[in-house]
């Protein structure tokens, strides 16, 4: 709150979502007898700060879960890969027993 930064800043800064932060000031305000501007009404900017901010988070959350498929698919396939390799190993390894 006196850091001079924008709730909508710190929000970014700390992956949490502004509206939390909104709440957690208000409580803080209230409990602290502070005025509340609006008393308990939101004003046309604070309500398109938390869309856009809702926005922001779910750009974010489509982000990382497309980059999160991407590393479940190449897990996937090192582990076929080394399963087909493990196989490899204990054929080659019952063919040499059967020789021997």
């Amino acid at each position: 709150m006196n850091s001079g930064k924008s709730i909508l800043q710190i929000g970014r800064d700390l992956d949490i979502n502004p509206k939390t932060i909104y709440n957690w000031v208000r409580e803080h305000k209230k409990a602290n007898n502070i005025p509340i501007p609006g008393s308990g009404k939101s004003s046309v900017t604070d309500t398109s700060i938390v869309k856009e901010t809702q926005n922001d988070e779910v750009k974010r959350l489509r982000a990382e879960n497309k980059l999160l498929k991407q590393e479940r698919d190449i897990l996937k396939k090192a582990t076929a890969y080394f399963a087909r390799e493990v196989l490899w190993n204990m054929l080659v390894i019952r063919f040499f027993i059967k020789i021997y």
